[in-house]
C-alpha cells in the first residue's frame, strides 16, 4: 500500500501555491505564495526571520531591507505568535552555515517580497511553540484551549499517523473481501455491560433510543442477512468510569465474518495489522502471533493482559515453602490460597526501603501484602526467608533457578487477590530494573471463562459479552454449572495492553437463551430485549465471529503516548466533560417539556 497516496498533499488555493512543509531545495529560484501561522519570530541584525507553520511543517521566512519593501518589514516587526499570513517571496538556498538539519525545509528559506495579514491573534493563553526545555501547560489548561493545543506540530503528527493507520485498515480489509457497512446510531437499549447513553424520543414520549456501546448485534444480523464479511470504523459510546486509556466515546475497527473459526479471524486481523504497521510506520511485524490460554496467562503472569516483554513468570511456591512453620504462608495455604511469586534476576540490589514498599504496592492492588527474600552465596535473607530451611534452600536454587543476587517476590492468598498484585509488582519492578525488552510482543489470549462472578454479589456476569459461543456444552449443563464453562472468546494483547477483543458468536438459539437466563433474565425479558435477534436466528444463521480493535489505543501505542487524549481530537476529561465547549450542559425547560421530561431532584440533595 502506498502511504503517500493516503497522506496526500494540499493543492494550490487562492492563498498559497504549496504547503509550507513541502518546499525543498528543488524549489530554489522559484517565486511562491505561502499561507500559515506565525510559529516564532526573531530579529538578527537588520533581518527579521519568521517561522511560518501549517500542518505539513515549518518554513523560514526572511525579511531583508535589500529585498523586502520597508512597509512589509515594518508589518513583520508587529507580528504576534499565531497571526495568520499569506506571503509571496523567492525560494533560495540557505548559506552553508545556516542550514538547519532539524527542519525538513532547513536547506532553503523564503525571501519575502509581499505579505498580507489574514487574521491577527490575541495574546495566547497557552503557547503553541513550546520551547523544548519547557514543560507543557497543565492538561486541563490545554483541554480548555484545545484548538491551540491541536496546533502543536507533535500533536498534529499523531493525527497524521491516525489517518494513515485508519486508511491502511480500510484498504486491507477491503482487499480481503470485507464490505464497509454503517449500522444505526440510534438503537434500542440492549445491555452489554456498561451503562448506555440514552436519547429521549420527542415523537414517542417516555421512550428512549440508546447510543451504541458497539455494533455487536447489528453485525451479527448482517451475517444472518448474508453479508459474510463486514467491517466498520465504528464510533461507540459507554457511560462508564474513565481513566487515561478509556473515553466515553471511542473508535473501534469493527469486523465480523461468517463461516469461520478462530484461525480465520486471527488471520484476517493479523493481515490487517501487518498492512497498518507497514504503510503507516514502514515497519514489519512478525505473524502469526503466538497464542496463550486464559488459564496459562493468569497462572504465569497474573493477568489476562500479559506484558511478555518482561521475562519473569509467576510460579507456585506453596509446595516448597508451605508447611515450614512460617505462619503467614501456612495460614494462607490452609485457607485455600497459594504462595505464588516470581524471581527477579539481580533484584537483590534494590534498597531495603524499596523492597519494603512492595508490601504497600501489593495492598493497593488488593492483596493483604507481599513478602520478599534475597538469595546470597551464603543463603537467603529477608522476611520470607523464615520459610527456608536446609531442605528448601537447594530446591529454590535447583528447581526455581535462584542464584546469588536474585530476589524472590511472594504474595500469599487466594488467586483473586494474589494475581492482580503479582501483575502490578512484576510490571513495576520490571520497569525499575530495565527488564522490559524493546519492541512489540503480541499474543492472542484464548479460552476465557464464559462467566465470571460479580465482585459484589457473586452472581454470574459475562466475561466478554453474552453473545459468545460456549465450548462443548448443552443448555442444561450450562445452566447447572455456568462457572465451569469455557468460551470461544479471545483478546489480542500488545505489551500488556488489550488492543482487540472478540469471539466466535453463539448462533444456537437454545444456547443463547440459556446464557441470558444465567445472567438473570426471564424468558419474557429475553424476548423483550433480544427477540429480534433470536427471531432472525430462526431463518438460517451461519457460524460467525469477529473482533473489535481499539483504534485509539493502537494509535497511542504507535506514537508512544500513554493517554488516549493525545490521539483524540476533542477528548473528554476523566470526569467525562468537554472543557473547551462545556459539555455536558443544561437545557431549557421548554425543550425538556417538548421531550416529555421533568427533572427530579438530585439523589441525596436533601442531605447536602
Amino acid at each position: 500500500m502506498d502511504r503517500d497516496t493516503f497522506r496526500g498533499e494540499p493543492g494550490p488555493t487562492r492563498y498559497r501555491d504549496v504547503a509550507c512543509g513541502l518546499i525543498d531545495a528543488s524549489w530554489s529560484g522559484k517565486t511562491v505564495q505561502l499561507a500559515g501561522w506565525v510559529h516564532r519570530r526573531r530579529d538578527q541584525g537588520g533581518v527579521k526571520f519568521v517561522l511560518l507553520r501549517d500542518r505539513t511543517g515549518l518554513v523560514q521566512l526572511a525579511f531583508e531591507p535589500e529585498r523586502t519593501p520597508a512597509e512589509v518589514i515594518a508589518a513583520a516587526a508587529r507580528l504576534n505568535p499565531e497571526d495568520v499570513l499569506s506571503i509571496r517571496g523567492d525560494v533560495e538556498a540557505r548559506p552553508a552555515g545556516a542550514v538547519n538539519p532539524e527542519m525538513a525545509t532547513g536547506e532553503i528559506e523564503i525571501r519575502v517580497r509581499e505579505m498580507e495579514v489574514l487574521a491577527s491573534s490575541d495574546p495566547l493563553p497557552i503557547l503553541v511553540a513550546v520551547p523544548p526545555e519547557e514543560e507543557l501547560p497543565s492538561e486541563e489548561l490545554r483541554l480548555r484551549h484545545r484548538v491551540l493545543d491541536l496546533r502543536r506540530p507533535e500533536l498534529q503528527q499523531h493525527f497524521v499517523v491516525r489517518h494513515l493507520a485508519t486508511n491502511a485498515a480500510r484498504a486491507s480489509l477491503s482487499q480481503q473481501g470485507f464490505l464497509e457497512v454503517e449500522t444505526p446510531f440510534l438503537t434500542r437499549r440492549t445491555p452489554e455491560g456498561a451503562r448506555d447513553y440514552l436519547v429521549p424520543s420527542r415523537i414517542h414520549h417516555g421512550e428512549f433510543y440508546a447510543l451504541p456501546q458497539s455494533p455487536q448485534l447489528y453485525k451479527q444480523l448482517l451475517m444472518v442477512a448474508g453479508f459474510d464479511r463486514y467491517f466498520q470504523i465504528a464510533r461507540c459510546l459507554r457511560d462508564e468510569d474513565l481513566r487515561a486509556d478509556r473515553q466515553p466515546e471511542f473508535t473501534q475497527i469493527d469486523v465480523e465474518m461468517a463461516f469461520v473459526a478462530e484461525d480465520d479471524v486471527f488471520g484476517a486481523c493479523e493481515r490487517m495489522l501487518v498492512d497498518m504497521f507497514s504503510s503507516t510506520l514502514d515497519r514489519t511485524i512478525p505473524v502469526p502471533f503466538p497464542r496463550m490460554t486464559w488459564a496459562e496467562a493468569t497462572e504465569s503472569y497474573g493477568t489476562d493482559k500479559p506484558d511478555l516483554r518482561i521475562d519473569w513468570r509467576i510460579e507456585d511456591f506453596s509446595g516448597v515453602l508451605g508447611g515450614r512453620g512460617f505462619g503467614i504462608l501456612d495460614g494462607a495455604i490452609a485457607a485455600g490460597g497459594r504462595a505464588r511469586g516470581f524471581v527477579v534476576p539481580g533484584g537483590a540490589s534494590l534498597s531495603r526501603s524499596r523492597l519494603d514498599a512492595i508490601n504497600d504496592a501489593a495492598r493497593e492492588a488488593g492483596a493483604k501484602g507481599a513478602l520478599w527474600m534475597k538469595c546470597t552465596e551464603e543463603g537467603f535473607t529477608g522476611p520470607a526467608a523464615r520459610a527456608v530451611d536446609e531442605e528448601t534452600g537447594p530446591v529454590l536454587r535447583s528447581d526455581f533457578g535462584l542464584t546469588a543476587g536474585d530476589l524472590l517476590v511472594l504474595v500469599a492468598g487466594p488467586d483473586s487477590e494474589s494475581s492482580p498484585a503479582l501483575d502490578v509488582l512484576r510490571r513495576q519492578l520490571g520497569a525499575e530494573l530495565g527488564a522490559v525488552a524493546e519492541g512489540e510482543r503480541w499474543v492472542w489470549v484464548t479460552d476465557f471463562p464464559l462467566f465470571e462472578a460479580d465482585p459484589e454479589t457473586g452472581a454470574p456476569v459475562a466475561s466478554h459479552h453474552p453473545f459468545t459461543m460456549p465450548v462443548d456444552v448443552t443448555p442444561d449443563a450450562l445452566l447447572a454449572d455456568p462457572f465451569s464453562v469455557r468460551s470461544r472468546a479471545y483478546d489480542l494483547v500488545l505489551n500488556g495492553t488489550e488492543l482487540a477483543s472478540g469471539s466466535i458468536r453463539c448462533h444456537v438459539p437454545a444456547l443463547q437463551r440459556a446464557i441470558l437466563e444465567v445472567l438473570g433474565m426471564t424468558p419474557e425479558q429475553v424476548d423483550a430485549r433480544f427477540g429480534f435477534l433470536l427471531e432472525a436466528f430462526r431463518y438460517g444463521v451461519p457460524p460467525h465471529g469477529g473482533f473489535a480493535l481499539g483504534l485509539d489505543r493502537l494509535v497511542a501505542l504507535m506514537v508512544n503516548v500513554s493517554s488516549l487524549r493525545d490521539v483524540i481530537a476533542f477528548p473528554k476529561t476523566t470526569a467525562a466533560r468537554g472543557l473547551m465547549e462545556g459539555a455536558p450542559s443544561g437545557v431549557d425547560d421548554e425543550l425538556l417539556a417538548d421531550l416529555g421530561i421533568r427533572l427530579a431532584a438530585k439523589r441525596g440533595a436533601a442531605d447536602e
